[in-house]
């Protein structure tokens, strides 16, 4: 599309349109999250439904590694306001990405095996799931859409609640398929959003780029 021939909008501090750059920005966006969704949802049901098999263990940290992929995908191409929260979550994902590796490297076992049995190892990979929980919170606040509002405590909840053992297990498998749902939801609805609301308001970047 002609970018000369698209719309122009009145944001808070001037007129601004919007181009064939900023659509691809959004539709990577998506597509990250996307892959985010898709590989969380099939690791659950690959634990939950096969359970402790030593290839579904194996496959887990590969997955882990593809959610993380497309998470940071979504993460370079969000459009953020606030630019120094916008790298403080690509930050809190990078930290958690190099945990990851690290455990996987050093461990002896797969890395969601690692992680189950050493939960204070969250305060490392769990730095990915921070900035995760930061679109989450940032969708909710914009968008006000009920499946980032529930996810936004749930992914913590879940995690505080694996690290210090006050979870029955039941309830942490509960959370678990209600974590990957619910994202499932959220990519299918972010998918079928029209574009320009996920640009948001350019003339709002303009004015805080020269601040």
């Amino acid at each position: 599309m002609n970018t000369t021939m698209s719309p122009v909008y009145q944001g808070q501090f001037g007129e601004f349109t919007i181009t064939d750059a900023d659509r691809r920005e959004v539709i990577l966006y998506r597509t990250g999250l996307a892959i985010s969704g898709l590989s969380l949802a099939i690791g659950v049901g690959l634990i939950l439904g096969i359970g402790n098999d030593p290839l579904v263990l194996k496959l887990l940290t590969p997955l882990f590694m593809l959610f993380s992929a497309g998470l940071g995908l979504s993460l370079w191409t969000i459009h953020i306001y606030f630019k120094v929260l916008h790298r403080v979550l690509q930050l809190f994902w990078l930290i958690g990405l190099i945990a990851a590796v690290v455990f996987t490297v050093y461990s002896s076992e797969p890395l969601a095996v690692f992680v189950y049995q050493q939960p204070f190892s969250i305060l490392g990979v769990g730095f990915v799931f921070a900035a995760l929980t930061g679109i989450f919170f940032k969708e909710g606040f914009c968008f006000g859409r009920l499946e980032t509002k529930l996810l936004t405590p749930l992914l913590p909840a879940l995690l505080l609640g694996h690290m210090f053992s006050f979870l029955p297990v039941p309830i942490e498998q509960a959370m678990l398929v209600a974590w990957a749902g619910l994202f499932l939801v959220f990519a299918f609805r972010k998918a079928i959003q029209a574009i320009p609301p996920d640009i948001g308001d350019k003339s709002v970047f303009e004015h805080l780029s020269k601040i």
